[in-house]
């Protein structure tokens, strides 16, 4: 027996106008600073206004939310009492929406006490909206939260079914400011949660086709979308690509890269769609040898044949893009990884993504997997 789970998706050109008819007293916004200062905030603000609903903004999101930052924003909520709560941003403000929602309606509970196996008995205060305004994160139809523990270092893979949003209203638009570099990011993170939706122990019938389709699409669009942000149809097709994406990995799991790539970003502050999109070729190579047969139709989509073509095409969409394929390419300097290597081995092995890898490594080939993406060798092993 699995689930699939899944909010009701507003998608396509003038989608936030959905926010007109929307009925409620309050909303509070979960954003960041910069969202505020590009009027993206207020475009949703003027909709519900419309509707007749108030609004408070919380706007202390930063990247990689940490808990304490969570704990604001339930203090805010818990003051101002909204019945409807709002992620809009990157995956950051999303998630960071999705705790404190789930901490706004449970405040017996701690952050790192929210996991899939307790009932949180939500919807009793308040539902959920996510507008995502990157095209990567996926987090705006998946359960998952992830939160930093600063004091620790160490990023927290939390969530439960129930904290899906309500509604994912998925406009174009949103996404039409996103920057060269920031649309390379998330357009990567989005093609690890299609590989990995597709390739990882858990992937179902139900997921498969998502994740194909996110694949042949985010190869076609997101060169076009990042040489020319102005060009909408590709801003479109990967801004649905990166949501397919999500459905598909959040209903399915990722796997290793993102296991690797979450201890890299927490210990390097490297942008997480960089970070794991950087790993993604090695564990590709990696895993391969267990599962060629998938492996190999992802490569059709992408116009090559066989694990290690689609490993290398993978490297070469980054490059296009302007991104790099190793650790090193990324500025990370040798003496400061080798000197986290220990933690960056034990962190990804506990890391709830490494158990869906259909290779599964021993402690001293995962070692030899970090060394090889610092370098940009080819997994041999």
């Amino acid at each position: 027996m699995w689930y699939f789970v899944s909010p009701e998706i507003v998608f396509g050109e003038g989608a936030l106008d959905a926010l007109d008819e929307l009925e409620g007293r309050r909303a509070l916004i979960v954003t960041d600073g910069p969202l505020v200062k590009l009027g993206l905030v207020d475009k949703v603000k003027a909709h519900l206004d419309k509707a007749g609903i108030e609004v408070c903004i919380f706007d202390g999101v930063e990247p990689d939310p940490s808990v304490q930052t969570v704990r604001r924003g339930v203090q805010m909520a818990q003051e101002y009492r909204p019945d409807w709560i709002i992620g809009l941003g990157g995956g950051s403000p999303m998630d960071a929406a999705k705790a404190i929602w789930v901490l706004y309606e449970r405040p017996d509970l701690q952050a790192a006490e929210i996991n899939p196996f307790i009932r949180l008995g939500l919807r009793q205060k308040a539902r959920l909206i996510t507008i995502p305004t990157t095209s990567g994160t996926g987090a705006e139809v998946t359960w998952g939260i992830v939160l930093t523990d600063a004091e620790e270092q160490r990023k927290m893979g939390l969530g439960n079914r129930e904290n899906v949003a309500d509604i994912a209203i998925v406009d174009p638009e949103m996404a039409a400011g996103m920057p060269p570099q920031l649309t390379a990011d998330t357009g990567l993170d989005a093609l690890v949660h299609a590989v990995e939706g597709y390739t990882c122990s858990w992937h179902t019938d139900m997921t498969d086709g998502l994740c194909l389709s996110a694949v042949r699409d985010i190869f076609e669009y997101l060169p076009r979308a990042v040489a020319d942000g102005a060009d909408m149809e590709a801003r479109e097709k990967l801004h649905n690509a990166a949501t397919a994406a999500g459905l598909g990995f959040g209903n399915a799991m990722a796997s290793m890269a993102h296991a690797m790539g979450h201890t890299l970003g927490a210990l390097f502050h490297m942008p997480h769609g960089r970070a794991v999109s950087i790993f993604l070729p090695y564990t590709i190579e990696f895993a391969a040898r267990e599962a060629p047969e998938r492996f190999a139709e992802l490569a059709e989509r992408g116009g090559v044949e066989g694990a290690r073509a689609l490993a290398e095409r993978i490297r070469d969409l980054c490059r296009d893009i302007g991104n790099p394929t190793s650790v090193a390419e990324a500025g990370i300097e040798q003496a400061a990884y080798e000197a986290q290597l220990d933690k960056l081995v034990d962190d990804a092995f506990n890391d709830t993504q490494m158990i869906t890898s259909v290779r599964a490594p021993d402690y001293d080939e995962l070692r030899r997997l970090f060394v090889y993406a610092y370098e940009g060798k080819a997994v041999d092993f």
